[in-house]
This record gives C-alpha cells, structure tokens and sequence, in this order.
C-alpha cells in the first residue's frame, strides 16, 4: 500500500462519505491538514468526518471562531475531542502562539486544520495532509501520509475502500 492516494468525489454527498470514511479508521493524537481554494469541500469534508465519529448536531465553520471542539466516543470506549481549525482569517502566524492552540495537541485529541499555510511554522507536522481541488462539478482528492502514525490510518482506509469497492 502507498502512503498517498487520489479520488474524485463527484458531489458534496461524496466529500461527506469521505470524512465519514475517515472517521471510521481515525486514531487519537493525529493531525490532519486541510488545503484547498474557497468552497473546495474542506469544510464539507470536515463534518462528515465529525459526523461520521458519531457527533449529534450541528456542525459549524470555525472560520470566525478559529476552533470548534467536538467531544465523541471512539469505539464506544475512548473520550475524543476533535479540534476543527480553521486558520483563514489569520493575517499573523504569530496568532497560534498568542491563541494558545498548541495545547490542543495532546494524545486524546485530533486536530483538522483548514489553511495550515497560515501558521506553517508553529503547527507540528501533519500526520496527513488532504489536498481538494474543484474538478467540474466534483472534487478531486489527494490524500499524503507524512507519519508511520498516519500511513497506518490511510493503509485502514484503503483497505476500507478496496472492500467497498469488491462488495
């Protein structure tokens, strides 16, 4: 298995079936960077993943807030919190440091980060890094692990798909 894989994703129903295939072979303590232009499906993708963990309600933009907390159970056994950042609006990288988000990164958490370009320096490396593209109507997806920690995570995935794709 490789640690980095493409897919279209015809419409937005397809990028919230991708987070929620995410959500079923996530781990704590992970890192997941989100690129992609305005309206690319980061955000879209973001919460079929938070819904795909089993989260109740809804799922809102951080792009005021910076950070939305999500608490789920994984596995039915494991408190999660998932941390949904989104780092448009800082004009300064400097503003991590100040906001104190590093605390956010700890063993029980994971942390989905929309333009981490905007704090490259000050964010820890990205376990994974998902990259959307406006494709037509669709969205083309690339997907890179950057740590053991995350190429297991995607070889899961793939398996995952190959097994969907043979029922």
């Amino acid at each position: 298995m490789d640690n980095n894989f493409t897919l279209d994703l015809a419409d937005e129903a397809a990028t919230l079936g991708f987070g929620a295939a995410i959500a079923k072979v996530i781990a704590p303590n992970l890192t997941i960077y989100l690129h992609g232009d305005l309206g690319a499906g980061k955000t879209t993708f973001a919460r079929g993943l938070i819904h795909g963990l089993g989260f109740v309600g809804k799922v809102k933009s951080p792009t005021y807030t910076l950070v939305e907390p999500y608490e789920v159970m994984l596995n039915q056994a494991k408190l999660l919190t998932l941390y949904h950042f989104d780092l448009y609006r800082f004009n300064d990288e400097e503003e991590w440091e100040a906001a104190g988000f590093r605390d956010y990164f700890n063993p029980t958490s994971v942390c989905l980060i929309e333009w981490p370009e905007k704090a490259a320096h000050s964010l820890p490396t990205a376990d994974i890094d998902i990259s959307f593209n406006i494709k037509g109507d669709g969205r083309e997806v690339s997907v890179l692990a950057h740590t053991p920690h995350g190429e297991q995570c995607l070889k899961k995935l793939q398996q995952s798909i190959l097994k969907c794709s043979n029922d």
